[in-house]
């Protein structure tokens, strides 16, 4: 597995991508995809020996102080390999110097298990006072 932040995969790959994870809400509308990608501040890719997209990772930062995760995937035959750990490690050094970082993910127990192994605590669980998350979805 190689992770660039230089090599770029085509629309296509990143759509199959996305669409290997059921994330049709992206799918649906790939111009508007392409545009949160290149409006995004850091994004990372992963590719197999074949050189085939199997994952990526894009964030959004001020890079002051907060950075905000908001894409990690990893396509389903390359998950449990380490593939989203090096993934999200990525992103985490990129942006070590700030006090926030910040992701908002499905309320499943495998995505909890994955994030609390990276170090994230959930906001219900923040020991340091509590933490209150408000989201707003538009169709």
């Amino acid at each position: 597995m190689e992770l660039s932040t230089t090599k770029v995969p085509s629309q296509d790959q990143v759509l199959g991508l996305y669409d290997s994870v059921g994330w049709s809400s992206y799918t649906d509308q790939p111009d508007l995809l392409a545009k949160a990608h290149s409006n995004s501040d850091f994004l990372v890719y992963a590719y197999d020996e074949n050189q085939e997209l199997i994952g990526l990772a894009r964030a959004i930062s001020d890079d002051a102080t907060i950075c905000y995760l908001q894409d990690i995937l990893v396509h389903p035959n390359a998950q449990r390999t380490g593939t989203g750990r090096e993934l999200f490690s990525a992103v985490r050094k990129r942006f070590e110097h700030l006090r926030q970082f910040v992701l908002i993910t499905d309320d499943e127990p495998k995505q909890r298990a994955f994030y609390e192994s990276m170090g994230l605590t959930e906001g219900s669980d923040f020991e340091h006072g509590f933490i209150r998350v408000f989201v707003q979805f538009s169709n």
